[in-house]
């Protein structure tokens, strides 16, 4: 791969949808590679590119691969890891124009998708997905002609891996018969077409924001897990601050996660500019930057955030860090880039792993349970099955490489499902429990969840019990027959 030069003309894809249903990855899947375009705001690419290499192969599209390495390794950047894309390309916009990952059967064959991208004058940006599906030898399915066609951009939507999708409300714009839309898409259409291609059978599609000129939802949201938002917070009244707030509490008020509970929401500040002015302030033609924290990359156990000055990254920082445990957090400079209605989020895109085995769990709640082992469900699934599964917990406050784990076997329950389930035990008012789970497929492939575990993990609390104004601690006694409470995907 390390210097692919493709033949355009030789590069073929399906119009049609795939035959076997499938599931759209989420972006903290593991990945085998991260892609990005070689071409303006170098200095921001090229600490990507430093960073991702650690974690995955990084495939650079470019016009020059040997001025790429040189500049490479003029700014003590090793070369391993790195593989060069020369082809023809418009902008550094790779995640609006870069291909989509899905998998048949959950976690079988992986394909790359392709929509019409909304921007008719890029038309070799368009073509890049082709590119990538021919250098990785991926089968390409392509959203381009009647009745399939379909005009986005990538910036503007993301999927929990589980069948729902996010996006503004730009979808409908877009493909509404005029400009590269080649006939008008109701909104049932439209989610015809993303059921078809994407495997999205919930797509949630919010107002598009007043001063966010590119109506990304990525400019102001991310999805932190399959049940968790992570939302932009202006201050009260300014900028897109109320448009937002009306989003998030219609999605609240209209949708529950996946697991049927409510969604959990994380706020993160939207810090105005290095002089002090919003998307709001200042004449139309030159606002206030759209600075955001939102436009992060999971890039398998790092994340790579924008950064702009040190006052306000602190604080986003830190939040990023208590709710992505585990995980090494990478501040790289924004303030060129931001300025041209992106971050890092905007200019990166997955090659999701060719051999993914999917864990997906609903951690456990703080209890008031004292005497019953907690049930832990989780659906484990890999094309060539599981061998085992277990929970590894520790009461341990203060974790460290050296901190003991306990190891408790999970059992299938449910093939049906691929429900595995185990029990931790029951443990007394005021303990702190934490735990990850970790599988093994019989071709040996091992996968955890948190993806950072040990160093990431789940932790809920035995609380005292609440009778009126009086607390009550127990004694434990003898332990009862596990009628346990439980945590399963519906």
């Amino acid at each position: 791969m390390d210097g692919y030069i493709p033949e355009r003309t030789a590069i073929t894809g399906s119009t049609e949808p795939p035959v076997l249903p499938v599931r759209a990855a989420a972006e903290w899947e593991e990945i085998d590679a991260l892609m990005v375009a070689w071409t303006g705001f170098i200095p921001t690419v090229r600490e990507i590119v430093r960073h991702a290499r650690e974690e995955c192969e990084v495939l650079i599209v470019c016009a020059d691969s040997v001025a790429v390495k040189d500049d490479l390794l003029a700014n003590g950047i090793e070369l391993g890891n790195i593989s060069y894309v020369d082809a023809p390309f418009n902008s550094v916009w790779i995640r609006d124009y870069g291909p989509w990952n899905v998998y048949t059967d959950q976690v079988d064959s992986l394909y790359l998708i392709d929509w019409i991208y909304n921007r008719p004058t890029r038309p070799e940006d368009d073509a890049i997905p082709g590119v990538i599906a021919s250098l990785t030898d991926l089968p390409i399915y392509q959203s381009v002609e009647d009745p399939w066609d379909f005009v986005a951009t990538g910036g503007n939507f993301m999927t929990d891996g589980l069948g729902t999708g996010f996006s503004s409300k730009l979808i409908l714009e877009e493909n509404d018969g005029t400009g590269q839309s080649q006939s008008f898409k109701s909104e049932a259409a439209i989610d015809s077409i993303m059921r078809a291609f994407m495997g999205i059978d919930r797509y949630i599609k919010m107002e598009t924001l007043p001063y966010d000129e590119i109506h990304h939802i990525d400019m102001h949201m991310k999805l932190l897990d399959e049940e968790t938002l992570l939302v932009g917070e202006y201050p009260e009244g300014v900028a897109d601050g109320p448009q937002i707030e009306a989003n998030l509490q219609y999605v609240l008020d209209n949708y529950m996660s996946p697991f049927g509970t409510p969604y959990k929401v994380v706020r993160i500040p939207m810090p105005p500019d290095a002089s002090g002015e919003y998307p709001d302030d200042g004449p139309w033609w030159s606002p206030g930057d759209y600075r955001t924290y939102t436009n992060f990359v999971f890039v398998n156990k790092t994340v790579l955030v924008p950064t702009y000055e040190e006052q306000y990254d602190t604080t986003a920082l830190r939040i990023l860090d208590e709710h992505l445990p585990g995980y090494t957090i990478v501040g790289i400079d924004c303030n060129d880039i931001i300025q041209s209605l992106g971050a890092i989020h905007c200019i990166t895109k997955e090659v999701a792993t060719d051999d993914p085995l999917l864990i997906t769990h609903q951690p456990l709640s703080n209890t008031e349970e004292q005497f019953v082992d907690y049930q832990v469900d989780a659906q484990i699934v890999h094309r060539d099955g599981i061998s085992f599964a277990n929970i590894l917990y520790t009461t341990v406050e203060t974790i460290s490489a050296a901190t003991i784990w306990y190891n408790i076997p999970m059992t299938l329950t449910d093939p049906e499902t691929n429900t595995w389930t185990g029990y931790i035990p029951a443990q007394a008012a005021g303990k702190k429990i934490s735990y990850y789970l970790r599988a093994n497929a019989s071709n040996g492939k091992l996968q955890y969840r948190p993806i950072t575990a040990p160093y990431g993990y789940w932790r809920f609390e035995v609380e005292a019990v609440t009778t009126g104004l009086e607390t009550v601690v127990t004694d434990r006694g003898t332990q009862l027959a596990p009628v346990p409470a439980s945590s399963s995907i519906n």
